[in-house]
């Protein structure tokens, strides 16, 4: 069974930094791309980055020059430094794993932005 836990999340105020991260279980990551989504109150659920098993990363455009995405695969982990936080960023923060045709989440860690 596939469990993807984060961790990382917080209250911080605009400017500052924080750097999820995400340990996955019951699955080959090394062999597998591994995201980050974010959801925000009242809105959908959204892309934040991706990193390929190769360790080719993906931003959307929002967070590109703020966002850093990293993996180690020796410790079936991901992780996401964010800089330049801002209240817009406020949102519950996903991991995410596709492995075949079945896409695998974690339970989310929240991180709020103050003003």
């Amino acid at each position: 069974q596939v469990h993807l836990v984060e961790s990382g999340g917080g209250l911080v105020q605009a400017g500052e930094s924080l750097t999820l991260s995400c340990v996955a279980s019951g699955i080959t990551f090394s062999t597998n791309t591994a995201g980050w989504y974010r959801q925000a109150p009242g809105k959908q659920r959204e892309l934040v980055a991706t990193i390929t098993s190769a360790g080719s990363a993906t931003y959307a455009d929002p967070m590109k020059g703020r966002f850093t995405i990293s993996r180690d695969n020796a410790k079936s982990t991901v992780h996401l430094q964010m800089n330049s936080l801002k209240p817009d960023d406020t949102a519950i923060y996903y991991c995410h794993m596709k492995r075949a045709f079945a896409n695998y989440w974690g339970q989310g860690t929240q991180v709020t932005v103050s003003s």
